[in-house]
């Protein structure tokens, strides 16, 4: 028979181990996002990044992750889930929620960014300097911005702006709304999950996009031409953002907290667009092996199609001005960084 003291004490125990226990349950971080689990974005940017902080924080960190809107909602409702605690981190586009980032709106004016690396570095900068109130509640983990976007049309061959005009194209945000339709375009606005059907429909007439997001929606298979510009400038990108709850972030321990920091920042925005960078290349063997026709339109055509988008970056400058910022000055910082991060590249 057990001496009552000795039950006192295993009790005791007990609820020490439970403690301790308790102590020890790793904190899951719900990551959610809008594409299916087999894009680019998930399997090489996402999945691995979680692995990287759960083994750096020796399983305190662990990742549950909510692909394809798993979480409910809407693409351009991702950013509130985060904000408000329904997801701990997103993957989002900014421009699925036209108006709440004016500043760091300027990365998708037209001909402004390079390469992927050196414009996420770019545009890290940027956030730091001018995000305090764009990105209020969360914390920003990676800033970057996609590769050029292309547009890849059904069954319209594109050579010059007149080849444009009234054809239907899915932009991907407002701002490549605008510039589709300084060139002469109908834009038709929808998030990527979208334009497959729309594609097959015939609902569009093409899609403005990276080469990376085609073989995850089949765009390849629904399209025969992918139109590229000549010379070193993207036509559009869109910015795209790696962020986490704040009031998360601030319940993490310091060491926690440091494997999150050690994972976040410029050297880490620039990783993730490597990611897409080669997701890219990717996408542009999946539509060449399928026999689409690439190609490229000449350098003086491309000069035209700069020319005609210029209204876009003026624009844009008055609407910002209109918020109390200065516009020019903003467009001549971004240009500045994305000149400065490239040159080191070369």
């Amino acid at each position: 028979m057990i001496p009552k003291k000795n039950f006192a004490l295993l009790g005791c125990a007990a609820a020490m181990g439970m403690s301790a226990s308790t102590l020890a349950a790793p904190v899951v971080l719900k990551v959610a996002h809008q594409l299916p689990p087999v894009s680019a974005a998930h399997t090489t940017f996402i999945v691995p990044w979680c692995e990287k902080i759960e083994a750096e924080s020796k399983g305190e960190l662990k990742c549950q992750i909510y692909p394809a809107l798993q979480l409910g909602g809407t693409s351009a409702q991702l950013f509130n889930q985060v904000r408000d605690g329904v997801a701990d981190i997103v993957w989002t586009l900014p421009g699925y929620t036209p108006g709440r980032f004016p500043a760091s709106e300027v990365f998708e004016l037209p001909f402004l960014t390079t390469t992927h690396e050196p414009s996420a570095r770019a545009i890290w900068d940027f956030v730091e300097k001018h995000g305090a109130n764009e990105f209020k509640g969360v914390k920003p983990l990676a800033v970057w911005v996609n590769g050029a976007n292309q547009l890849h049309m059904r069954d319209k061959k594109i050579e010059t702006l007149a080849d444009l005009r009234g054809l239907k194209i899915r932009a991907p945000s407002r701002l490549g709304n605008k510039i589709l339709s300084a060139l002469g375009a109908t834009p038709v606005g929808m998030p990527v999950p979208q334009m497959a059907e729309s594609l097959s429909k015939g609902v569009i007439d093409g899609a403005l996009v990276p080469w990376e997001v085609l073989p995850s929606t089949k765009a390849h298979e629904l399209t025969r031409y992918s139109v590229e510009t000549a010379g070193n400038t993207a036509m559009t990108t869109a910015t795209m953002i790696y962020v986490m709850n704040q009031r998360k972030y601030d319940s993490l321990t310091p060491e926690q907290k440091q494997v999150i920091d050690a994972n976040s920042g410029r050297e880490m925005s620039a990783w993730v667009a490597s990611r897409f960078e080669a997701a890219d290349a990717v996408g542009r063997e999946v539509a060449l092996a399928r026999g689409n026709e690439v190609y490229a339109i000449s350098a003086a055509e491309t000069e035209a199609w700069k020319t005609a988008t210029q209204p876009v970056i003026a624009e844009w400058i008055r609407e910002v001005n209109g918020k109390g910022l200065d516009g020019a000055a903003l467009v001549q910082e971004a240009r500045e960084l994305v000149q400065h991060y490239t040159s080191q590249a070369d």
